[in-house]
């Protein structure tokens, strides 16, 4: 039961701090779409998501209008794709009617166009890896993601390498929209099962046949608490851990209601703070509210980590199931002072790598130029995927190299995904590292049993 003050509270923060429900995220299991056809593949596909999402778009929005709090976005993520079509070799068939499912049920993304290969690859997952910068390029609303690398198994090397030429060429497939496909794939270390968040969002393998989960927003909220707050740095913790239970609560509302009327199991509330390009809805904010002049000063990766860790300690307490990614997310076209401090030089790609140790994901969102060599690119995601692995946590890369632009021009995405400077890089050449292939071994502490 919510008290009246709660109820003021929660329209306070919706009306002048930005508070909304980012994303209520419908997981489809499609295991039992699996035939030795091709066609009747997708159209098993298309039939079960039109079936259990067909109303997503219109009751997320019967919710909103309910409670009055907005609902942003409606999306769905399906079972690894190439799990799906391995059987068929038709993911080609998979891709259209993924696209046609997405476009009819009205939702904003369909995540899910994935392969889990951390340890190794079938010749057809090779196959589909190479299919997915065409799949992003001709399609409006579908993402992707690569697991490469986990605690348990270690780096998959030659999938890394694999990863930086498809980011290549899902750029060059789309040059014209500053590259906007990579802004869709997201390469991971330790990706998790239930993610509500895209571009990364799939529906793991243990998960039920059709579940809600809602990934919650709020970095206005807590931007516009910390201003009132005028005591030591444990103080700071506190407000913080209050605000994130303000904010779980609206998300473990809108889930188990979104559940109750879809017929779907009640997944998780996803706790991460998640920015938009708007003024004052920022994580950067929050970072310099506790006390740095810019975002990527010293003292950046600390705060970023105290932050983290007192959203999840607030967060927990206030639903029932938390899980996804569940911290803060940095990024950089994503965030108005995230963007501010890469173009005035106070962030650098250095200082985003240092934070990924302690927040949510990893290096997201970053425009970098277009003549970035590929083991470049691969290089970056063996550096992040290490910090996963290491730190038993989940980590990501998402890149883009923004064909004919140089360091200092600017890429322009659209709504949510904003727009960003572009980022330089060093340029000294790990070729040799990347060309040797293989595994990096997983490390001693993950040998638990």
């Amino acid at each position: 039961m919510y008290t009246s003050k709660e109820i003021i509270e929660t329209i306070n923060m919706v009306s002048r701090q930005h508070l909304d429900v980012r994303t209520i995220t419908m997981g489809i299991s499609l295991f039992d779409c699996i035939t030795d056809s091709p066609t009747r593949t997708a159209d098993k596909i298309y039939d079960k998501i039109m079936r259990k999402a067909g109303n997503l778009v219109s009751t997320g929005n019967a919710i909103s209008a309910e409670i009055g709090v907005p609902i942003v976005n409606k999306r769905i993520s399906v079972t690894p794709v190439s799990l799906v079509t391995a059987a068929s070799k038709g993911h080609e068939q998979a891709i259209k009617a993924l696209d046609k499912a997405a476009a009819e049920t009205g939702i904003d993304f369909l995540g899910g166009y994935s392969a889990l290969v951390h340890k190794g690859m079938t010749p057809y997952e090779r196959e589909f890896i190479e299919s997915i910068p065409h799949a992003l390029a001709s399609t409006a609303k579908i993402c992707s993601s690569v697991n490469v690398a986990s605690t348990k198994a270690g780096i998959n090397m030659d999938a890394v390498a694999m990863c930086g030429k498809i980011i290549k060429q899902a750029a060059l497939l789309t040059k014209d929209s500053d590259s906007s496909a990579c802004t869709k794939l997201v390469v991971f270390a330790n990706a998790v099962e239930d993610n509500p968040f895209m571009a990364g969002a799939f529906l793991g393998v243990g998960e039920a046949d059709c579940v809600i989960n809602v990934g919650v927003s709020g970095p206005g909220v807590v931007a516009a608490a910390l201003k009132q707050c005028h005591g030591d740095l444990s103080e700071v913790a506190e407000v913080i851990k209050e605000t994130a239970f303000k904010i779980t609560r609206v998300g473990q509302l809108v889930a188990k209601e979104a559940s109750k009327r879809l017929n779907a199991q009640f997944g998780i509330v996803d706790l991460s703070l998640a920015p938009t390009p708007a003024v004052g809805d920022s994580v950067a904010q929050i970072l310099e509210e506790i006390g740095l002049e810019s975002v990527g000063a010293y003292g950046t990766t600390a705060t970023l980590a105290m932050l983290n860790d007192a959203v999840k300690k607030g967060g927990t307490m206030a639903s029932s199931h938390v899980g996804g990614l569940s911290g803060a997310f940095i990024p950089v076209s994503e965030d108005a002072g995230m963007i501010a401090a890469a173009e005035s030089g106070a962030l650098t790609l250095e200082k985003l790598e240092a934070m990924t140790a302690v927040c949510s994901v990893g290096l997201d969102m970053i425009a970098i130029p277009g003549d970035v060599s590929e083991e470049i690119i691969s290089a970056m995601i063996a550096d992040e995927m290490s910090i996963g692995v290491i730190n038993c946590k989940t980590t990501a890369v998402r890149v883009i190299p923004v064909y004919g632009k140089k360091a200092g021009d600017w890429a322009t995405f659209g709504g949510l995904l904003g727009n960003a400077p572009i980022m330089e890089v060093n340029r000294k050449s790990p070729l040799k590292f990347i060309s040797r292939g293989g595994r990096i071994p997983a490390p001693a502490h993950s040998l638990k049993n």
